[in-house]
């Protein structure tokens, strides 16, 4: 069952505007054989100039699925956002049944639902760590990972190697292209 939290900033969040986003992200359940339990996060937020945002996320158990938009219109940002969240799981689900076709039934293969950790700032020139996240590594390869971490908007991912059982690390180059990190 999803659950709402919708958000709004500079804008009050309207009974006509929750039930829009809520009938719109409804639809992306038929993508599940069981309804996920998850919370879907919702900001929106209205700019002086009229342009609206909308940001979802939706931390699934494997799969975080997250798109926000801009544009001049609320519903048509919303409308934007749905489409790219389908997308984001049509495209996960054909990776997974192409990778698990020749291995008998379709599993449960998604990605850590944590986006990775993201490194301490410095703070008053100590090395003093403001925020630490903890995550199951889910074993992958390289291609995966890089998905995932295109997914999730990061320039890094973590995970195991299904091959060498391995934590390994992929990560974009600033020539765009990926680059790989294996531990021993």
């Amino acid at each position: 069952m999803l659950k709402y939290n919708i958000r709004g900033e500079n804008i009050e969040v309207t009974d006509a505007i929750r039930s829009y986003i809520e009938k719109k992200i409804d639809k992306l359940e038929r993508y599940f054989t069981e309804t996920p339990d998850a919370n879907v996060h919702v900001n929106l937020k209205v700019y002086s100039d009229k342009n609206a945002k909308v940001e979802i996320t939706i931390p699934l158990p494997n799969l975080v699925l997250r798109a926000e938009e801009t544009s001049g219109d609320l519903y048509a940002s919303i409308d934007l956002i749905a489409d790219k969240l389908e997308r984001q799981i049509r495209k996960h689900k054909t990776k997974v049944n192409r990778k698990f076709r020749d291995k008998g039934a379709v599993q449960d293969f998604f990605a850590s639902a944590d986006t990775g950790a993201e490194p301490g700032e410095e703070v008053d020139s100590d090395l003093e760590i403001v925020r630490t996240k903890q995550f199951d590594l889910k074993p992958m390869d390289s291609e995966e990972a890089v998905l995932q971490m295109n997914m999730l908007g990061h320039d890094f991912y973590v995970y195991t190697d299904a091959e060498s059982n391995e934590t390994n690390i992929v990560y974009r180059r600033k020539d765009g292209k990926y680059g790989l990190i294996e531990t021993n």
